[in-house]
Order: structure tokens, then C-alpha cells, then sequence
């Protein structure tokens, strides 16, 4: 069973170990590069729009070599090489976010093989789009929306969800708060504590799809709201709001764990 904190295994989800692309690649734990290659987009990633437009910066700095490792790379030259249909070039992209995509997943989900579907679709969907991507926004920004898009249009298709444990097993402070602050466990409170969290689970799989993103991104993952805004497509007002509704609900729910 994996964890929600610290993401998928190898043999899980989403991207794989480097190798070459030539029939002889290492094992792909994922089925991702199946995958692209079954949609034909391997070496053509084409945007809707037609091509983004490549920084002057980009274009004025010196290339890294061919053979410079890809997990040495700076995030805007793997994007550039992403672009130009490096599949590698997205794994390495892909690695260094995956985790904190899936805890998201895992939390907006609450279901565990469900957020495995959602990263894995999300990862595809970004690598058919990375074309259309143009830096108004970070990458980590830009794949944290496909993502919260995707698992949103997942729990509106679905019943909910059957919670996940620990929902805040990242964001102690906020969880611990809603259940009462953290002291000297014993067994007793060991298990009241675990109830409790059982029940934020609930609770926070009972609220309204868009509330549940935006509580789980601010208070789980520590974002902040500008960054929230871009990720739903909202402006910051909206997601205050939304925030505000979620803690309020939340807090009435819980107000027996106090």
C-alpha cells in the first residue's frame, strides 16, 4: 500500500526509469511510455494552438550538452526539451512532482487506487499538452491543475469516496487542530485520536468538490492563494470564500474531537 505523503512506488504509478528508446529501455513500472506510444505521441506532442513561443533567454543561452544528466537539468530546459518531443525530458519533469501530485490525488480522492488512475491519466494528459504550456504560471503550477481538474471530474462521475486514514498527515497542524492538539498519547487517547481522524476524513469527503480542492491544497498542502487561483482557474476572492466555507463546515463537524 503506498503512502500519501510519500507517493507512489516505482513499480506504481506514472513515470519511468531512465533507459533508452530503443526496444531495450529498463523495466517501465508505470506503463507510461506504453501508453504514449500507443496514443502516438511519443515524438509529437503538437499543441492545439500551435507551438509556444520559446523565451528570447532560451534562445540566447548555451544548449547543455546531449549527454548532461537529466536529473541535473534546470526545470525550464527539460520543459524546452519536453516540448520539442524529448519523452525523457518529461520523465525527469515528471519525477520531480509526481509525489506531491499523488498526495493530492490521495486527498481530493480519498481512495488510493483512485488517485493512482488520476495521476496516471493526468501524466499522459500533460505530456500530450506540454506543448500548449507557456510559463505563465510554474510547471509544478500548471500539472497541479490538470490534476485537480481531473480528479474533480472523477468524483462527479463517482459515488464518494471511502476516505483515506490520515488525511492530514502532511499538515499536522491544521489536522491536529479540527481534532484537538497533540500531547502525551495513551492508548486511550491513541484511539480517540484515531477516531477523530477517521472522522475529518469524512467530513472532508462530505464537502462540495470545489471547497474540498481548495481546503486540500491551502491547509494540506501549504499552497498559497494566488497559486490556488491559477490551479482552479478563480480568482483569489472566490477561493478565500471556498476556504472559509470548508473550515467553517469542517469545524462544526469536528467540534466534538475538540
Amino acid at each position: 500500500m503506498t503512502d500519501p505523503d510519500t507517493g507512489p512506488d516505482a513499480g506504481s504509478v506514472g513515470v519511468v526509469t531512465e533507459g533508452r528508446m530503443d526496444g531495450h529501455e529498463r523495466r517501465d513500472p508505470g506503463g507510461t511510455v506504453a501508453a504514449l506510444r500507443d496514443a502516438g505521441d511519443v515524438r509529437t506532442p503538437v499543441p492545439s494552438a500551435g507551438p509556444a513561443p520559446v523565451p528570447r533567454e532560451a534562445v540566447e543561452q548555451p544548449r547543455p550538452a546531449v549527454g548532461a544528466r537529466l536529473a541535473d537539468l534546470d526545470e525550464h530546459t527539460l520543459v524546452v526539451r519536453a516540448q520539442e518531443g524529448d519523452v525523457r525530458a518529461f520523465e525527469a519533469l515528471a519525477r520531480r512532482h509526481q509525489t506531491a501530485l499523488y498526495r493530492l490525488a490521495v486527498r481530493v480522492l480519498g481512495n488510493r487506487s483512485d488517485a493512482e488512475d488520476a495521476l496516471q491519466d493526468s501524466l499522459l494528459d500533460a505530456w500530450r499538452r506540454i506543448g500548449s504550456f507557456r510559463g505563465d504560471a510554474s510547471f509544478s503550477t500548471w500539472t497541479y491543475r490538470i490534476v485537480a481538474n481531473r480528479c474533480t471530474g472523477m468524483l462527479r462521475r463517482t459515488r464518494p469516496p471511502v476516505p483515506v486514514a490520515d488525511p492530514g498527515a502532511a499538515g499536522g497542524d491544521d489536522a491536529a487542530g479540527l481534532v484537538g492538539r497533540s500531547r502525551p498519547r495513551s492508548p486511550e487517547r491513541q484511539a480517540e485520536l484515531d477516531a477523530g481522524m477517521a472522522a475529518l476524513g469524512d467530513a472532508l469527503a462530505a464537502l462540495p468538490h470545489d471547497q474540498r480542492v481548495c481546503f486540500v491544497l491551502r491547509e494540506l498542502e501549504g499552497l498559497g492563494y494566488t497559486e490556488i487561483a491559477q490551479i482552479t482557474g478563480t480568482g483569489e476572492a472566490t477561493v478565500r470564500g471556498r476556504i472559509h466555507r470548508a473550515r467553517k463546515t469542517l469545524a462544526e463537524v469536528m467540534r466534538p474531537w475538540r
